[in-house]
């Protein structure tokens, strides 16, 4: 009698393990993304992306970070795992690193540069995770990503230069206010105004990076106005609204007027921005649209699908005078 409830004891305990065993195999199939976007591949399943962004360097960017969180919510079928680099692009790198590692099943990136993408973007592609970039573009081979969503800022470059050309027909002094060394928009944003302006009497006086901040704008233009004084400069060109935020608090504390005894043309068009060319204290902006999170969120989605998606989305840009920013500034989103 032992021995038979001994036996049916331990038929029991084997029955009981291999129905747990049963259980945790489906559990961990269920719960484990395959490479690749194994949590993407269709129905109700969470797709999983990991978001690289530059920092919150400005205005345009905190626009760009609501719109990306917008756009991959949870009520949109993501999980969004967020990194904020600082502008540092090593960090920025180390993030898409711990992307990898986790497993995600897509990955957007911000590049804060334009070089040194290639092994990362390398590791991405042999764990089958494909990537998006956003807003900036990298010098890697594009057969190492996916897709970019951005915009064209040599354009917008261009359209500040060709109003800077039809505005000053007489000898003018101009300082430049850059972006991020190395980065996409500071590169082709400077290569597009030059081009505009060539040939004209607009001469650059000085450059120097202020790393798109309202605070670096500042600071690099108070050294400006030391070393040329406010009457040797005629024109400031910023390559974002925030920097040339920054050159207005300097040239005011200086004693002079912006917008009048010194001009300003920038880029991005966020609301700060556009108040002041509102107010007169900045004379043209030339738009950069932040909110692409909605288009990258459907790029992700259709490549995870296995789509052919387009290499390149451009999002148009407007540019804006006085009497436009007027009009433009109460139905402004960012």
């Amino acid at each position: 009698m032992r021995k038979q409830l001994l036996s049916t004891l331990a038929l029991v305990g084997v029955m009981a393990l291999t129905a747990t065993g049963c259980s945790t195999d489906t559990a961990d199939n269920d719960d484990v993304a395959a490479p690749g976007g194994g949590g993407g591949g269709g129905g109700d399943e969470v797709i999983t992306v990991g978001f690289a962004q530059t920092g919150s360097e400005s205005g345009w960017r905190s626009a760009n970070t609501e719109s990306m969180n917008e756009a991959f919510s949870e009520e949109n079928g993501f999980e969004l795992v967020f990194n904020s680099a600082d502008n540092d692009p090593a960090a920025q790198i180390a993030a898409v690193r711990s992307f990898i590692n986790q497993g995600v099943d897509a990955i957007v990136i911000a590049p804060i540069v334009e070089d040194g993408w290639d092994d990362v973007l390398r590791e991405a592609q042999d764990a089958e995770i494909p990537v998006i970039l956003e807003d900036r573009t990298v010098t890697a081979s594009d057969d190492l990503y996916a897709s970019w969503v951005g915009l064209d800022f040599e354009l917008e470059g261009q359209k500040a230069g060709e109003w800077a050309a039809e505005e000053f027909t007489e000898p003018t002094n101009m300082v430049v206010l850059e972006g991020t060394t190395g980065s996409a928009p500071a590169n082709d944003r400077a290569a597009g105004f030059d081009a505009a302006i060539e040939g004209t009497p607009i001469e650059k006086i000085d450059s120097q990076s202020g790393d798109f901040t309202r605070d670096g704008g500042k600071s690099v233009m108070e050294g400006f106005l030391q070393k040329h004084g406010a009457d040797g400069i005629d024109l400031v060109y910023a390559h974002n609204d925030d920097m040339g935020l920054g050159a207005i608090e300097a040239i005011e504390a200086a004693g002079a007027v912006p917008g009048e005894d010194i001009k300003i043309i920038t880029i991005d068009a966020v609301r700060d921005g556009m108040q002041a060319l509102v107010d007169g204290k900045i004379n043209y902006i030339v738009e950069c649209n932040p909110l692409l999170g909605e288009t990258a969120a459907e790029l992700v989605k259709a490549v995870l699908a296995g789509e052919e998606v387009e290499k390149t989305t451009i999002v148009e840009d407007q540019a804006f005078d006085q009497a436009a920013a007027e009009e433009a500034l109460p139905d402004r989103t960012y």
